[in-house]
């Protein structure tokens, strides 16, 4: 199993920006203990970062003909702004979990509103990093029974 992890702008100031709300791990960190959990749960995870949305969006376009089988997305401030990464997802149509590191329901009143939420298999959101490896259970065990049906 192939799982592409996007992360979206500003993420790589993880464990200096505002660590109250983001915790103290960096980027780094976190995407080494998704690539360790994947690794126990046969998935291998490659792991991209940009601040850019062309990018992200070309990344995410290109997936399904390099052979992944699905995404987990942080697309950070991007969530609340981007039709054009909510399209990429919708048009690659591999099941994809959309990720936060803090609860954004709890927050303003403009992170309340996900564009790429719509088109995600689910949303996990306010657990910290752990979000990212509870991202990645979820959606391995959907891939696989997926595959089995």
């Amino acid at each position: 199993m192939k799982i592409l992890l996007v992360n979206g702008p500003n993420l790589q100031l993880l464990g200096v920006r505002e660590p109250g709300i983001y915790g103290g791990e960096t980027l780094q960190e976190i995407v080494g203990r998704v690539c360790s959990l994947g690794k126990e749960l046969g998935a291998e995870v490659t792991a991209f970062q940009s601040n850019h949305e062309g990018d992200i969006v070309d990344r995410i376009g290109n997936a399904k003909m390099e052979g992944f089988d699905g995404i987990i997305i942080n697309p950070a401030a991007y969530t609340h702004t981007s039709v054009a990464i909510r399209d990429a997802i919708a048009a690659v149509t591999l099941p994809a979990v959309e990720v936060h590191i803090s609860n954004v329901n709890s927050r303003e009143d403009f992170r309340h509103v996900s564009y790429t939420a719509p088109v995600c298999t689910g949303v996990i959101a306010g657990f910290g990093s752990d979000s990212y490896l509870l991202a990645l259970r979820a959606l391995c065990t959907h891939i696989t029974k997926k595959q089995k049906s």
